[in-house]
């Protein structure tokens, strides 16, 4: 086999008005000129995985833009939820109200023989991310299902690499990846595709490869780890190709100048979700 598909994350989508300020970018204008990068392909991809932090507020209004701005697109998009999202204004914007409560935005279907398997890894008073025991349930169900067909696993928080506890907010809870450690185990998939850290990182996980995309805007600066996240000019997407051989990812840089546009130390992060965990 062979099938073509893109990876997108971190649109950051915001309604036109009011002016956004906590954007770091024009996100509408990158998202545009990504759809007309894409329109360009010699070979048309099959689907758009897009993983996470569709909307910057999560607002309904958010929402339709991104729906009015994909409605066009000529391939399925499946979307996962970050942690920048709301399931009530995603469900409002992009599903015309679908009526599930607060349920996470949980699905898998198959496109152009490809099993894709998507979980929602957002909770409203985290910066990180969580999976609950049904969730678990439903990733158990769904792994054995097509098991004749290649797996991708898509949401917006990637499993965590390090235990160290002052950066458990870039990742998965350290719980959860130990339980989806456990739960992958023995099952043949493709590649987990994950957004949130704002840079292009590519780790073997387990024998699987996890992709984190940079996103459509704004990038961390690898270089400052370990001091805080610093914010800087840039975006990008991948071009993933799924071969019998094995998954090749390849990063399409948009131009970009790499000036600062914020930072954040890790006190002003943990003031951010203890401020986000009180509103609850």
């Amino acid at each position: 086999m062979m099938t073509t598909f893109l990876h997108l994350t971190d649109l950051h989508i915001s309604a036109p008005d009011p002016v956004d300020a906590a954007l770091h970018s024009d996100t509408t204008a990158t998202l545009l000129t990504v759809r007309g990068m894409i329109a360009g392909m010699a070979t048309q991809p099959a689907f758009i995985l897009v993983s996470g932090d569709l909307t910057n507020h999560g607002d309904t209004a958010s929402y339709q833009t991104l729906r009015g701005l994909m409605a066009d697109a000529p391939m399925p998009v499946v979307y996962a939820l970050g942690n920048h999202d709301t399931r009530a204004g995603f469900r409002a914007g992009m599903l015309d109200g679908a009526d599930m409560g607060d349920a996470p935005h949980d699905h898998e279907t198959v496109i152009a023989g490809v099993h894709v398997i998507t979980l929602d890894t957002s909770r409203a008073d985290k910066i990180g991310g969580e999976l609950d025991d049904a969730q678990f349930a439903f990733l158990e169900a769904a792994l054995a299902n097509h098991p004749d067909l290649p797996k991708v696993l898509m949401f917006h928080h990637a499993p965590a690499l390090d235990m160290d506890p002052d950066w458990e907010w870039e990742s998965l809870s350290f719980a959860a990846t130990a339980r989806l450690a456990q739960i992958v185990r023995g099952h043949a998939i493709a590649g987990i595709f994950c957004g949130h850290i704002h840079m292009d990182r590519f780790t073997q996980w387990h024998g699987i490869p996890l992709i984190v995309g940079m996103g459509q805007h704004a990038a961390l600066d690898p270089l400052f780890a370990g001091q805080g996240i610093r914010m800087v000019q840039g975006t990008s997407f991948s071009v993933c190709v799924l071969r019998d051989s094995g998954l090749t990812v390849t990063c399409v840089p948009l131009p970009a100048t790499r000036a600062e546009t914020g930072r954040h130390t890790l006190a002003d992060l943990r003031a951010y979700e203890a401020a986000r965990a009180a509103a609850e």
